[in-house]
C-alpha cells in the first residue's frame, strides 16, 4: 500500500548521493592522467627553466640550484613512495645501477618474508643543498632532506613489526644524485643514499 514512499526515499537518496558526489568532485577534483608521471618531472624541472648553457660548477649558480632542488624534491617523494610499494619501475631511470640493485635487492627480501610497507608521504619539511662538485666529468650534488612520513612494516599476519602507522616521524637523509657535464640527457641519477 506504501510502496509509493519507498519509492520517492529511493529516488530522494540517490538525488543526495548523487549531490554529495558531485561535492565531492568539485573540491578533490578528478584524476587527469599524470599522477604515474612524476617521476619524469625531476629532469625537466630543472632543464626546462634553465638556459641551454654547459653543465658545470660556475653555471651551477643560485637558479639552477632553485631548479634543482624543486625537481629533487619531486624525484625524493616519488622515489620513496615507489620503494615502499615495491614498484621500482616508475623511478627506473632516476637510479643508478648501484642504488637501484640495493632497493630492488630489500624488496624482494621484504616479499620473501611476507612483509608489507605501509607509507603515507606527508610531506618534505626542508631540502638543502650541502655539496656540489665536479668529480671526473660528472656534476655531484649532495643534498640533505628532512621529510615527515607515516610509516610502518607488517608481517603476513598483519602484525605490525616496526613504525607506527598513526605517528608522524620526521626523517633525515642525504641523498647524493649525480649527472655527466656534456650529457644532453636531461635526467640526473640517484647515486647515494643515507640515513
Amino acid at each position: 500500500m506504501n510502496y509509493s514512499f519507498e519509492y520517492i526515499d529511493i529516488i530522494l537518496l540517490a538525488m543526495i548521493a548523487g549531490f554529495i558526489f558531485l561535492r565531492l568532485r568539485g573540491i578533490l577534483g578528478k584524476k587527469s592522467g599524470f599522477e604515474d608521471k612524476m617521476s619524469a618531472s625531476f629532469a625537466h624541472d630543472f632543464t626546462s627553466e634553465t638556459p641551454k648553457k654547459p653543465l658545470n660548477e660556475k653555471t651551477f649558480d643560485d637558479n639552477a640550484k632553485k631548479d634543482f632542488i624543486a625537481g629533487a624534491k619531486i624525484a625524493y617523494e616519488t622515489i620513496i613512495t615507489s620503494f615502499s610499494s615495491g614498484n621500482l619501475k616508475g623511478v627506473r631511470e632516476l637510479l643508478d645501477k648501484k642504488v637501484y640493485e640495493q632497493f630492488d635487492e630489500a624488496i624482494k627480501s621484504r616479499n620473501a618474508t611476507g612483509q608489507v610497507s605501509e607509507t603515507t608521504f606527508i610531506g618534505i619539511y626542508s631540502a638543502e643543498i650541502k655539496n656540489h662538485e665536479n668529480n671526473k666529468g660528472f656534476l655531484q650534488v649532495t643534498i640533505s632532506f628532512v621529510s615527515e612520513i607515516i610509516s610502518c612494516v607488517k608481517d603476513k599476519d598483519n602484525r605490525i613489526i616496526s613504525g607506527d602507522p598513526k605517528k608522524i616521524k620526521k626523517v633525515f637523509d642525504t641523498w647524493t644524485f649525480s649527472k655527466k657535464i656534456n650529457s644532453t640527457n636531461p635526467n640526473w641519477l640517484l647515486i647515494n643514499t643515507e640515513a
